[in-house]
């Protein structure tokens, strides 16, 4: 899965925007670094990047409803 820009997160249906979250997990999990074609633009630019972007997607799931695991 590819990551949508930013300024669309809150206006991604909802699979979309639940698959965000499922990928950025994933990148901040096990995944940082490991290559994959899809994401491999992904590692060009620092971790904190990632994480304040997994931010912008969990503050719209919460604006929409959503409980977001707070270890996250």
């Amino acid at each position: 899965m590819r990551l949508w820009h930013e300024a669309l997160i809150p206006c991604l249906p909802r699979p979309q925007l639940l698959g965000q979250h499922r990928e950025c997990c994933a990148l901040r999990g096990l995944g940082w670094g490991r290559p994959h074609r899809t994401v491999n633009y992904v590692f060009r630019y620092p971790y904190e990047y990632l994480y304040a972007y997994h931010r912008l997607v969990m503050e719209a799931m919460r604006a929409r409803g959503y409980q977001v695991d707070s270890l996250w």
